[in-house]
């Protein structure tokens, strides 16, 4: 399948510009020149950074200057380590994956969606003439599967302004239900030869998301070992989690899960992609600080082997904190062997 050099190996810089409250103390603590060397010292070839609109312009749209200062010194440390970069736009006004951010109407109101496309004018101008090592995410996580069709032609409007100041820029396009992989057939085929297709993996939710508070049906003391049956797998699904998750059906139910289960649901993304002559990217991927640090690294092992198999680049979520954070003391015993896996 077609590669896309490069951005084989990286990782998110979650909660630093974006998931945050917005204040210089955290731009200027949570992350440092100091994080990009580490990263680039662990073998990576690029960083995932996300960033809220919030960081550079306000809620009535007014342009906020200092903000982009945190994406040049992002870049310019990009390029002191050999790193490349992807600028993810974690939230843009109107919309959110996260309900609690409390951004509606995106997918609604034109004159959001305008705002959307100024956004990212003002983003390819500025950075568009580093399109050999800043690739573009227009959105994060596109939530109802109702929106799929309006995306896509939000999307293809955003792509045309972008390219406008950054014709060959790599351009990321996600889907619906928060990047499933289950999305990509609906969306549009590839506006041109610099489109990614993107999704998000953290299956099985209900191992990589054990414990999570923020799912609403999960009990908080819910554990799982990642050896446990499928049928255990079904079972403890149906009892935590009401949002879409993958099944696994077609397994036995006695069996266990290893790089066959991500071989086979990858199957139809790279399938798709390679008919649509696509590079695949997973954008975020990553296991809950609450299972075993041991456990966490057979889930990279699996998860790596499929990627790896079919040249499909990656972040890991996520860098630092954020329930997930691979630098974390958590994960100090396994971290070496977490980062040769990523």
């Amino acid at each position: 399948m077609k590669e896309w050099k490069g951005y084989q190996h990286g990782i998110n810089l979650g909660g630093w510009l974006s998931q945050c409250d917005h204040t210089k103390e955290r731009y200027d603590n949570f992350i440092g020149k100091e994080d990009f060397k580490i990263i680039s010292e662990w073998g990576l070839d690029h960083v995932r950074i996300p960033i809220d609109y919030e960081l550079i312009e306000d809620k009535s749209g007014k342009v906020l200057v200092d903000g982009y200062k945190y994406i040049d010194n992002a870049i310019d440390w990009c390029h002191e380590y050999g790193l490349n970069m992807i600028l993810d736009l974690h939230k843009t006004y109107g919309f959110s994956f996260d309900d609690g951010e409390h951004e509606e109407g995106f997918f609604e109101n034109g004159e959001y969606q305008e705002r959307f496309y100024r956004l990212w004018e003002r983003l390819a101008e500025r950075y568009g003439k580093f399109g050999e090592r800043v690739a573009f995410e227009m959105l994060n996580e596109v939530t109802d599967k109702e929106y799929a069709q309006e995306w896509n032609k939000i999307a293809k409007n955003c792509i045309e302004c972008i390219r406008r100041f950054a014709p060959e820029v790599k351009i990321l396009v996600g889907g619906y239900w928060n990047n499933s992989i289950d999305a990509l057939p609906d969306l549009d085929p590839p506006y041109d030869e610099n489109i990614i297709y993107n999704f998000h993996c953290y299956e099985p939710l209900i191992f990589t998301h054990q414990g999570a508070g923020w799912i609403s049906s999960m009990d908080l003391d819910f554990r799982m070992n990642i050896d446990e049956p499928f049928e255990k797998y079904n079972e403890e699904t149906d009892r935590n989690i009401t949002q879409k998750s993958i099944g696994f059906d077609g397994f036995d139910p006695k069996g266990h899960l290893g790089p066959d289960y991500f071989e086979k649901y990858f199957a139809e993304a790279v399938s798709l992609a390679e008919k649509r002559n696509v590079c695949l990217y997973c954008g975020e991927y990553g296991v809950i600080d609450l299972a075993t640090p041991e456990d966490t690294v057979k889930w990279y092992e699996y998860i790596s082997e499929v990627f790896n198999k079919y040249n499909i680049g990656r972040a890991a979520w996520t860098y630092r904190a954020m329930d997930f954070g691979i630098a974390d003391e958590h994960m100090a015993a396994v971290k070496d062997e977490i980062i040769k896996k990523l």
